[in-house]
């Protein structure tokens, strides 16, 4: 008798279900790819694009969104400056990536939480951080220089992605609790090379987590160009992957970007789980006061930029819809001027230190050997001041 060969038996139903399982997770995986071309919905010039999935916020919100990208142009005009005159450490600007920044803030509800890197100070302020305390970090004094729970911010992360876990957390937290939480986690091209990234997108696609991963695709990090980070189509390519939604938007459209964010967060929020959002941006100005950044790039392609410049293309928007007339224009100038005469004169009084905070915060109860630390400060401090006095 012959030997019975399981790949000859025929199951009319395993085979249906087989073919069903495949298709359903064909058109999953459909929906989960992006588009080839970013969402836009308002171009270069200002005209408007049609788009069958996303509609432009309306005209207020869009006037709102046009303010904040004013105050945040000043901001960075204003923080570029007091690096120069040695008033901040160090400052990486967000220039030319403002509509990502104040899209950023504005999509949020109160009870959600924004975790930023260190060159989103624009979307800490427009979240409505105090501009000081968003500035301390970056002037030296401290980690942080505001309480995150009071607007929901996470402190600025320097090193890359790993605010990225923390987001997720916070964001699976609030899932377990039952709360409308959703959060909003930054973070540039160059994170997505880092280990942290990959392991916090994982973790929400296999939870659900309500957390929308928002990378500003600015073509460098640092002067690694985009080139040397990836070989996939797209970095919201990636999210596929994992099993999120990945969307590409034109980070320069701040419209665009409100409809796409609008959409992610609403997604989230109604238990549907993470996104991933690239938008396509650019950074005009050097990675920081630290970099020289015509050894990686060439100033035409910098210049060529500059006619997407995302205030540009709102202010042509709005100015050809009626929505925007010189009077606002100028209102809008006068809160900017203020914000960044408020910001200079806060960052040119002079802080009053106290040594001691070096050993205050570092542990719940001071070890004795940061006693011991302290102590010998203390005996240099006062051998500072007596030859001083001399």
């Amino acid at each position: 008798m012959r030997d019975h060969d399981p790949l000859l038996d025929h199951d009319p139903l395993r085979d249906h279900d087989a073919r069903r399982d495949h298709d359903a997770r064909r058109d999953r995986d459909r929906g989960l790819l992006p588009r080839e071309v970013p969402v836009q919905l308002i171009d270069p010039s200002g005209r408007t694009v049609p788009d069958d999935e996303y509609d432009a916020p309306d005209g207020d919100r869009l006037l709102e969104a046009y303010r904040a990208l004013v105050v945040g142009r000043r901001i960075n005009e204003q923080c570029t400056v007091l690096v120069r005159q040695g008033r901040l450490a160090v400052y990486p600007s967000s220039r030319g990536q403002e509509a990502c920044q104040v899209a950023a803030a504005l999509a949020l509800a109160d009870g959600d939480w924004l975790f930023p890197t260190y060159r989103d100070s624009v979307a800490i302020i427009t979240r409505g951080v105090d501009p000081e305390e968003t500035l301390t970090l970056l002037r030296g004094d401290w980690h942080s220089g505001y309480d995150p729970r009071e607007r929901h911010v996470a402190p600025q992360a320097t090193p890359l992605a790993t605010q990225l876990l923390h987001a997720v957390g916070v964001a699976q937290a609030a899932r377990l609790r039952g709360e409308p939480t959703v959060v909003l986690a930054l973070c540039g091209d160059g994170a997505t090379s880092e280990g942290d990234f990959h392991e916090a997108v994982n973790f929400a696609a296999v939870f659900h987590a309500p957390v929308v991963f928002f990378v500003q695709n600015n073509e460098f990090a640092i002067s690694v160009p985009l080139s040397r980070q990836t070989a996939a189509s797209s970095l919201a390519a990636k999210g596929v992957g994992y099993g999120i939604r990945g969307i590409r938007v034109d980070g320069n459209d701040v419209a665009a970007v409100l409809a796409v964010l609008d959409q992610a967060i609403a997604h989230a929020r109604a238990g549907g789980g993470a996104t991933l959002v690239e938008a396509h941006t650019y950074r005009m100005e050097a990675h920081t006061n630290a970099d020289d950044d015509t050894r990686y790039r060439e100033r035409d392609d910098v210049a060529a930029w500059v006619e997407r410049d995302p205030l540009a293309r709102m202010r042509t928007y709005l100015t050809g819809s009626g929505a925007l007339d010189d009077r606002l224009e100028e209102l809008f100038a006068r809160e900017a001027d203020a914000v960044a005469t408020e910001l200079r004169e806060a960052m040119n009084r002079e802080v009053t230190v106290d040594p001691e905070d070096l050993f205050r915060f570092v542990y719940a109860e001071r070890t004795p050997q940061l006693d011991a630390e302290w102590a010998g400060l203390q005996g240099e401090l006062a051998r500072a001041g007596e030859e001083e006095a001399r």
